[in-house]
Parts: C-alpha cells; structure tokens; sequence
C-alpha cells in the first residue's frame, strides 16, 4: 500500500491533490494522510486521516510520517526550517513530489527580479531533496488561473472597472486542479523519478484577455483601465509582502511583447488536455457575482 501524506493540503493545490486522490478510487483510509497544525479546523474529508504536525518544529514531524510511503510537499513555513523538516522527511519516506516554481525556465516572466526569497527557498529545498536520497518529483506551476479570485476579484464584485498594470501582458495560467492531476500521477506512479515538470495552461492570454473573459462568462461588460506600475505596488501592497509585488510587475513588464511560455506537459502525464482559463472561469463564475 503506498501511504501518501499530504503537507500544506488545507492549501488550494494540497486540498485538490487530496480530493483527486480520494476520486482515484483507491482505499483511501489507509492511504491518504494529510499534516495539519490544527487537525480539528484543516476541514477536510472524513475518509483522510489528519494528523498534528508543524513544519517548525519538526520533533513533531515523525508521528505524521510514520508508515508513510510518499510525500507531497507544498512549503508553507519560514526558511528557517527547511533543513530541519527535510532531515526528518527524509528518514521515512521513499518518494517526494515538491511543488516548486519554474524559476529555472528561460523566459523572461519567469527569469525577472531574479533571484527572490521564494526561487532562493525552493532552490534550497530542491538540493536538499537531490542530497537525501529519496525519489524526487519536482513540479513547477506557470502563473495560478485562482489568481485572478485575488487579483481581480475584489473589484469585479464591487463594479464594472478593474483597475490593473500591465495589461498586455501575457501568460498561460494553468487550472490548479491540472497541477494537482499531475502531482497524483506523480505519487501513484512509477516513471517520473528525477522528473521536472514546468506547467503552464494550453493559452497565451493577456491579462486584458483573462479579465475579459470572465466578464463574458457572467454576462457583464467590465471596463478594464491600465494603472502605472507605482500606482499598482502601492494597491498591491496591501494585499502581499514587497517581494512578492516586485516579482510580478517585474515579470509582467519583462514579458510584453511576446507570447507566454506553454508546454504540453498536462496533457502528457494525464493523458487530458490542461483546462483553459475559460473552463476555469466558468467554474468559478460564482466568485466574481457580487
């Protein structure tokens, strides 16, 4: 029996990896774990077992890991205790799949205001991985399509202007429940040790695109005005760390001019087409009506 516990499964990507495994059909009582810091509030299906553990403190770690097989990891404490929790991961399990980020990839949107903290933290979680000795998968996710719930959301509920920099920017967000598709792959299968997936959706959109899309798929005519980069990092700031704001207008502003970068590797592992950011917004169209 391959015991998979799931780190950072009350996250976006965690949780769909932890529903789409319970849908695998497989015994899932047995099969699923998922850590939590507060098991009683992480809200998730009866059939996981969640179990306590923090990141930070990894005495806490080997209960959660006892028994288990393999590993999905999406980071969610400081640098600090990086190296700590890996040691201890390392000790139980066989395989681990880490959500990373495509900060590698030669293009532009990807390679601006580089390096930050967070590619600095993954690239240190990925050598140490490399260092233990365990199975690796590493994923890495292009720009988020549930960003847009963040970015643009707010606004398009409480009107018809969205108020945004960069707008001819493109990307190709990819559907959170593809990424986790390929993590499930990743887990229940054999022949993606050493493997290093960059995932994109299947669309170079602008962000004047995607926002007009979801205009069309709630039936409204949103008017879309472009903001000066200094006007966004101050909007933004209140919403995400300083780091976090420079990283993506510098991106935006690296990536005007040419298509986004797209691969078809969702396809390739699920055997599926990646979902567009249509198929996304008309599945979350409740999220954007006031």
């Amino acid at each position: 029996m391959n015991r998979i516990l799931v780190i950072g499964a009350s996250g976006g990507v965690g949780r769909l990896v932890v529903t789409q495994l319970l849908a695998s059909g497989a015994s899932v009582t047995a099969l699923v774990r998922a850590l939590s810091r507060n098991p009683q509030s992480a809200g998730l299906p009866p059939e996981v077992e969640v179990v306590a553990g923090d990141l930070t403190a990894p005495g806490t770690l080997d209960e959660c890991l006892n028994g288990v097989d393999s590993v999905f990891m999406v980071w969610t404490a400081p640098a600090a205790a990086v190296a700590p929790a890996m040691e201890r991961i390392a000790k139980h399990v066989r395989r681990i799949v880490f959500l990373s980020s495509p900060y590698q990839t030669a293009h532009p949107l990807f390679q601006a205001n580089q390096p930050n903290p967070m590619s600095l933290m993954h690239a240190e979680i990925e050598r140490l991985i490399r260092a233990s000795g365990l199975v690796w998968t590493f994923l890495r996710p292009g720009m988020f399509a549930s960003n847009a719930r963040f970015w643009w959301g707010p606004q398009i509920r409480a009107g018809d202007v969205v108020r945004w920099p960069y707008v001819a920017s493109p990307t190709a967000p990819i559907d959170d429940r593809d990424i986790a598709a390929v993590a499930v792959r990743a887990l229940c299968e054999d022949g993606h040790a050493g493997a290093e997936y960059v995932l994109t959706g299947p669309q170079s959109l602008s962000q004047f695109e995607q926002i007009s899309t979801i205009g069309a798929v709630i039936g409204r005519s949103l008017r879309i005005e472009e903001i000066s980069p200094a006007e966004a990092r101050r909007e933004l700031l209140a919403l995400m760390p300083a780091f976090v704001v420079n990283m993506l207008l510098d991106a935006w502003a690296a990536a005007i001019g040419q298509p986004a970068f797209m691969t078809s590797t969702v396809a390739e592992i699920t055997g599926a087409p990646a979902r567009t950011f249509r198929d996304w917004a008309i599945d979350h169209a409740a999220e954007f009506r006031a």
